[in-house]
């Protein structure tokens, strides 16, 4: 039929809302738009957030509440870097951690260079890092994560079972993970999200891995959605979209379909 949309039609249950979230302002960021060579400086190793990257946070998780969003999300995944696990606590969240509280924090106070207060683990959706989502490998010292031992003490309600070494192994100080490399680990942490039993679920990573595998998306799309799709995150920036198993890859069954309301069988006469 002339003029009919170009749209795709999906089982709901075949499809995730992705709620995908840059860090806010990390140290490294405000060194390097002075001077790009500032990326290579030891001094940002695994960088944490600025005062202003943390008043991101708090303006992003008024918005999240405002909205309706935090309250649907069952799931925070973070890339077990300083600047995101600050930023996925601060968003997502309990708010204030009191001492007695029977549920560990997600944060303890001070962590990173910050005057932040402790987080509750409470009243929130899990957490759990995952190396697929970090920023692009090698080279960069902000870059590369401290061991998992350390963060433990840092984070302690966050899962950090899916992370396989103490010691960061996967980044290098003279090789740069080449983008087409960034978009098959991209490819493989979205395969692995379709695997997960829930529906709604937050990412918090980082400019360079959000950009480069989304930039995998929209060939099929009018150039207007595409833009979208491809644009870069600002930090702190919230986007979010929908995904869609069509390879059956995950093994969700249909929770809200409905078989129809009589079972099929030979239609029994009245009195």
């Amino acid at each position: 039929m002339a003029g009919t949309p170009d749209s795709g039609l999906y089982p709901l249950h075949r499809c995730k809302i992705l709620h995908l979230v840059r860090h806010g302002q990390g140290y490294h960021n405000v060194a390097g738009e002075k001077d790009f060579e500032a990326y290579m400086s030891p001094e940002f190793l695994d960088a944490s957030l600025t005062p202003l990257g943390w008043e991101q946070v708090s303006n992003l998780r008024k918005h999240i509440g405002n909205n309706g969003i935090a309250s649907r999300i069952e799931l925070v995944v973070t890339s077990p870097l300083m600047r995101t696990m600050q930023t996925a606590v601060g968003v997502f969240g309990g708010g204030g951690y009191i001492d007695g509280d029977s549920s560990p924090p997600l944060m303890v106070a001070g962590t990173g260079k910050s005057s932040q207060d402790a987080i509750s683990s409470s009243n929130c959706p899990p957490f759990v890092a995952v190396e697929w989502c970090r920023e692009h490998l090698g080279v960069h010292p902000c870059d590369k994560r401290r061991s998992i031992s350390e963060y433990l003490h840092l984070f302690p309600a966050i899962d950090f079972s899916m992370v396989e070494t103490d010691e960061d192994v996967l980044w290098k100080p003279d090789v740069r993970e080449k983008i087409e490399e960034i978009v098959v680990r991209g490819r493989a942490f979205l395969n692995w999200l379709l695997t997960r039993k829930e529906k709604e679920i937050a990412v918090v990573s980082h400019s360079g891995f959000l950009t480069h595998t989304l930039e995998s998306f929209g060939t099929d799309c009018n150039p207007l959605v595409r833009s979208e799709i491809h644009k870069g995150f600002a930090n702190c920036e919230l986007r979010s979209v929908v995904i869609t198993d069509r390879s059956a890859i995950g093994n969700n069954l249909p929770t809200k379909d409905f078989p129809g309301g009589i079972p099929p069988g030979p239609d029994v006469p009245s009195d």
